[in-house]
């Protein structure tokens, strides 16, 4: 079911998200006969599927500024990285306490917490480390990528949003918008952000694509939201409704579902008018805008 009312099915660059999948899976994470454990827990979570947005956001812009998009896949899968050890964290009891995510049990379910717990911590390391070993990029490209990344997962990022979404029913003031810009929106950002630093974008360039990918990412987080409440969990591949019973602070909670719906559609219509407007081929990037508008998971 499309969280949008009339939305058609958005199409998918699957052969960017197909290139992606091969390059995690011959990834050597250094399993050995000690830490073998942390490394099924590791590729337990980060081969579960999935559309894999970010990185795929990565690779459409290095394939729409003209770029072999296999050129950037060492910075698409540390997004990819960087975004599962989130999950990982996510999903453990003392913040979301959930036991499926993509279809399978979650890690700490599979592994107990302590591994679970490690696991994250290695992907979020690991990540880092790819950028630096393996992406080819002259030294100042590789600092402004990894900056984007660091930025976008610490205090000004992934963990300053889930802190205020963890404290928002006991704090006043937490701003919904804020919180998600950062929780959500800003891992979207550095995926688009780096894929333009990788292929020679200027700074006035790279602040277009940060702006389209705000819009991107503000639309993922309410159509997030709306699926919570519209989905089921055989298709979303996680618990639904656990946003309502655990009465957080979301879209839907703030504007109703059809108040929701008409926000999503707002953001849809805001970030393809950024993607056409952008110094490239928009066209993957238009299709990735679709998606995220029309999915189901």
């Amino acid at each position: 079911m499309s969280p949008l009312p009339g939305g058609a099915a958005g199409s998918y660059p699957d052969h960017l998200r197909e290139l992606l999948e091969a390059y995690l899976e011959g990834l050597d994470l250094g399993a050995d006969d000690v830490r073998t454990r942390l490394v099924a827990a590791m590729r337990h979570s980060l081969l579960a599927g999935g559309k894999r947005i970010r990185p795929v956001l990565t690779l459409a812009v290095a394939e729409g500024r003209g770029h072999d998009p296999a050129s950037v896949l060492p910075t698409a899968a540390a997004c990819e990285l960087i975004h599962t050890y989130s999950l990982i964290h996510d999903d453990l009891p003392a913040i979301d306490d959930d036991d499926l995510r993509r279809g399978r049990p979650t890690c700490h379910v599979a592994f107990g917490e302590d591994v679970a717990i490690l696991a994250g911590d290695g992907l979020f390391a690991e990540a880092f480390a790819l950028v630096l070993e393996r992406q080819a990029a002259a030294a100042p490209v590789k600092v402004a990528v990894l900056t984007e990344l660091a930025l976008a997962t610490g205090l000004r990022g992934m963990v300053g949003g889930q802190f205020m979404d963890v404290v928002a029913d006991r704090v006043d003031g937490v701003d919904l918008e804020a919180m998600h810009a950062l929780k959500t929106g800003r891992l979207i950002e550095a995926a688009v952000t780096s894929g333009a630093l990788l292929t020679a974008a200027t700074a006035e360039e790279v602040e277009r694509y940060r702006r389209f990918a705000a819009a991107v990412g503000l639309l993922f987080q309410i159509v997030d939201d709306v699926l919570d409440v519209v989905g089921d969990r055989q298709t979303l591949g996680k618990t639904a409704g656990k946003d309502a019973a655990a009465e957080k602070l979301t879209y839907v909670s703030r504007y109703g579902l059809e108040g929701a719906r008409r926000r999503a559609g707002e953001a849809h219509r805001r970030a393809r008018e950024l993607a056409a407007e952008l110094p490239a081929d928009p066209a993957q990037l238009l299709a990735m805008t679709d998606y995220v508008a029309s999915r189901d998971r």
